[in-house]
């Protein structure tokens, strides 16, 4: 080991020149890509930049000459992106003493000065390979080691016996399992809006973990040794490096637009990287939808590459797995339990088989999946799904038996996608193909949203998901062909992004497929039905007073009947819960079984009163109280003071909630705060017992925005004796683990607030979200009578922001306007929120037109 002194000096001086360096040939190389962009000049050009200045710092710093310095990973290909880390390894003939430690921290020190973003490891040679014996990240790692400096016959005995150690097939079976773990991290699609274009499916990250197979097992560096060994055909290794090359280009541009390793293609960026890039917009979609588009047609191909590969991967590491080929008809075998065509024209020769295919694989449990030649032969032939394969009634019957399936539906549904098949057999799925959604709340583009809900709905119908939501399954499996939910799932959303109202619009279409297939009228008046009211119950459900019995009467006279209502609810479950996973939570489930039950009820004959369940509401609420000991009677006082509007508002177990706490200080003097984590921890709810007091509800939601907490619903009663019962479900988005934390905290601050009123507290100021920056909502306004007169509706729409509620309420306030209940939907970025308010201005066009106004000043961003 050198022990020759480290000169501070000469280390700052060596520091200096690196970073001049790097700054300098940074810029050139910079330069040179903009003038002739190249992935070449940036990738290996900056991994030559580098190398030389850790070689002079490896130097300066007296490193001993029988180690070897090693670059590692990405590294170690001889390839880095703008702002990549920079991987080494420090290979050692004998573990470090202290001096070399010393000088080991000190050219560490001095990479991190230079600018580098450095992952380092020190280690001897039988260091490195139990290392990576025991880990498969550090075995990839050093798969594509490169010596950069120092003892090369260290670095020869280490590649010798690192290759020796390397076993292909469980080096394979490793990277396959890291993928479906990496894949599940993504949802397992490449479709989302907001992709990482290295990590996420489809990403830059399948075509090297492809590359590191090959390489682990010497079947070649590049694509085209993989074409030579015939694992995959020439053309695909064509487009490979010329998939290679974009998504290579995609993140080059990234990181220079963000100055950082950024890899995920946020809302923020796509404009920009698609100027950059030198896409242009159309008339019909900005420049960031058509480059979205094309990375998600790019992510496509990749992951189908990525099917054929692994599987040819397989069946050159594991040849005793091949066994003998099960004939299953005419058309199709079995082979290494995979479906594989019988012969290479099969398609062309059978046309129909290209829907047979998928029904065997769904019939067969004992099939995987496709054979390579198979799934190419698919993607080659995709184009006979024509007019007259849609017109002949023997694929129609294919198609509706794939539906009607008692298993692997979505499995099916999401390969036809994948493999072009459904977007030829159902022609206007072809324009929802990658197609963005700029709503603020779905994450996913319209085809896989679509593939979402029919992955949702048919999860109603299995057992092993019926603790997840046990009504759905319930009420499914008793559903007469249920089947049609898949044909109302495929076709809800299918005329997003023409132009005018998609529901109206996507009804054609689902009029045309029933009819084509021959569905009984009653099911294609089912299905089109569907498609033309699926967002109708979701809309009652957060947006209007569904405690009133008027209310449930026009959503009954728009059902009509209980198969309907059934059909529906299950369609909108489904629908919400495959928008984001941020969108769905227990409060909306709840608002939706409470439509539904008080619907079911008034088509089964009751009246709108009984349908509500106001007398069974108070008679749960009583057998409520009876369980935790409260003797008959003791209700009686405080609810001689509610009226049935009351009742209606609010489930038997709030009715016996609230008594427990109020029944033996009906007339207290002193606020009464309680507060409770919610059914399955989906917030807290806060009930508010006051002398009714001027801006109440002003005061009550600038303390809860003060405390960081999203209102998901109010209802504001006030009793006979001028009492103020007010509750309130609360969420915070960004700490949901600390509900029970702060409950006392929540009881105490408020009660002291209403007991000692001063100001109202003013929500903290919050940044807006990246989607209200990119894409804006305009505000919308409206105040109008409900159909009695004695109240009146406030709509509003607008994007979500810190303290939009309590704007809302000092507006309200300010003109003597009374609240009675608000309904706050909360839809990813946007809020949809009504509100019933009294007051005598309301009568007034030129007074409510005022409030309108203000309104909307308040609600601009």
């Amino acid at each position: 080991m050198s022990s020759l002194p480290i000169s501070t000096d000469e280390i700052q001086e060596a520091i200096q020149r690196a970073r001049a360096g790097l700054v300098e040939g940074s810029a050139s190389i910079r330069a040179a890509y903009e003038a002739r962009p190249a992935t070449a000049t940036v990738l290996k050009g900056r991994a030559r930049l580098v190398d030389q200045a850790i070689v002079a710092l490896w130097e300066v710093c007296g490193m001993p000459r029988n180690g070897a310095l090693l670059a590692v990973g990405g590294y170690g290909r001889g390839e880095l992106f703008p702002h990549s880390d920079v991987d080494l390894l420090v290979l050692l003939p004998s573990p470090a003493d202290g001096d070399l430690q010393a000088r080991l921290s000190t050219l560490v020190g001095a990479l991190w000065d230079v600018g580098l973003e450095i992952g380092y490891s020190v280690r001897t040679l039988d260091e490195c390979l139990e290392a990576a014996a025991q880990d498969i990240t550090v075995q990839t790692n050093l798969l594509e080691a490169r010596l950069l400096h120092g003892n090369a016959k260290l670095f020869a005995a280490f590649d010798e016996r690192y290759h020796a150690m390397l076993d292909p097939r469980a080096f394979y079976k490793a990277k396959q399992l890291e993928q479906e773990q990496r894949y599940a991290r993504y949802n397992d699609t490449p479709f989302s809006l907001e992709p990482n274009c290295k990590e996420s499916p489809g990403g830059l990250r399948d075509l090297q973990m492809l590359g590191w197979i090959a390489r682990a097992a010497g079947l070649g560096h590049n694509w085209r040794d993989l074409a030579r060994r015939r694992l995959i055909t020439g053309a695909e290794a064509s487009d490979l490096r010329s998939i290679e090359r974009f998504l290579q280009h995609l993140r080059i541009r990234l990181h220079y637009l963000t100055g950082r390793a950024e890899d995920r293609l946020l809302f923020d960026y796509q404009e920009k990287l698609a100027r950059a890039l030198g896409i242009e917009g159309t008339a019909a979609k900005r420049a960031s939808e058509v480059l979205m588009q094309r990375y998600y047609l790019t992510a496509k191909k990749v992951t189908q590459t990525n099917i054929i590969l692994l599987q040819n991967y397989a069946t050159e590491f594991f040849p005793d797995r091949g066994g003998t080929a099960i004939v299953i008809n005419d058309h199709f075998q079995a082979v290494r339990e995979l479906l594989d065509i019988r012969a290479e024209d099969t398609f062309q020769r059978h046309p129909s088989a290209l829907l047979e295919c998928f029904l065997l694989l769904q019939q067969r449990s004992e099939l995987k999946g496709m054979t390579a030649r198979t799934l190419r032969a698919l993607w080659l032939n995709r184009t006979r799904v024509n007019a007259a394969f849609r017109a002949d009634p023997a694929n129609r019957a294919l198609f509706l038996q794939i539906l009607q399936q008692k298993r692997g539906i979505v499995h099916e549904f999401r390969r036809m996608n994948q493999y072009g098949i459904l977007s030829r057999y159902i022609p206007p799925w072809r324009r929802i193909v990658g197609q963005m959604q700029h709503d603020l709340f779905h994450v996913y583009t319209v085809d896989q949203h679509i593939l979402m809900v029919l992955r949702n709905v048919r999860r109603f119908t299995m057992g092993e998901h019926a603790h997840e939501y046990p009504l759905m399954t319930r009420l499914i499996l008793g559903f007469d062909r249920h089947w049609l939910l898949y044909v109302a799932a495929l076709f809800h959303d299918i005329a997003k992004g023409r132009g005018g109202d998609h529901s109206k619009l996507g009804m054609a279409d689902a009029r045309e497929f029933c009819e084509q297939h021959a569905l009984a009228p009653e099911d294609t008046a089912l299905v089109v039905w569907l498609v033309e009211h699926h967002l109708t119950m979701s809309h009652v459900a957060q947006k209007e007073d569904t405690y009133d019995p008027a209310v449930i009467r026009r959503f009954a006279d728009v059902v009509q009947t209980e198969r309907r209502l059934t059909a529906l609810y299950l369609l909108t479950h489904a629908d919400i819960r495959g928008t984001s996973p941020k969108v769905w939570n227990g409060w909306k489930g709840k608002l939706l079984e409470d439509l539904f039950f008080a619907t079911q009820r008034l088509l089964r004959g009751a009246t709108p009163q009984q349908a509500l369940g106001l007398d069974d509401r108070q008679e749960d609420a009583r057998r409520m109280l009876r369980f935790h000991g409260l003797r008959p009677g003791v209700e009686d006082e405080l609810w001689s003071e509610l009226d049935a509007v009351y009742f209606m508002r609010h489930s038997p177990e709030e009715i016996a909630w609230h008594t427990r706490l109020l029944y033996y200080r009906p007339t207290s003097d002193e606020p009464v705060v309680k507060a409770r984590v919610s059914e399955e921890d989906q917030g807290v709810q806060v009930m508010v017992f006051t002398p009714d007091q001027k801006d109440l509800f002003v005061r009550l939601t600038g303390f809860f925005g003060r405390m960081g907490f999203t209102i998901l619903d109010a209802k504001v009663h006030t009793t006979r004796h001028g009492y103020a019962l007010d509750s309130f479900m609360l969420q915070d988005p960004g700490n949901a683990e600390h509900y029970r934390d702060v409950i006392a905290l929540i009881e105490h601050e408020l009660t002291e607030r209403l007991r000692h009123p001063g100001p109202p507290d003013r929500p903290a100021g919050g940044r807006l979200s990246r989607q209200v920056r990119h894409f804006p909502i305009t505000p919308q306004v409206s105040i109008l009578p409900d159909e009695s007169g004695k109240y009146y509706i406030l709509s509003l729409t607008a994007a979500d922001r810190p303290g939009l509620l309590y704007s809302v309420a000092e507006v309200l306030a300010r003109n003597d306007i009374d609240l009675h209940t608000a309904k706050i939907a909360t839809l990813g970025e946007r809020v949809e929120d009504t509100f019933l308010l009294t007051g005598r201005g309301l009568s007034q066009e030129a007074r409510v037109v005022k409030i309108e106004r203000e309104l909307l000043e308040r609600l601009q961003v």
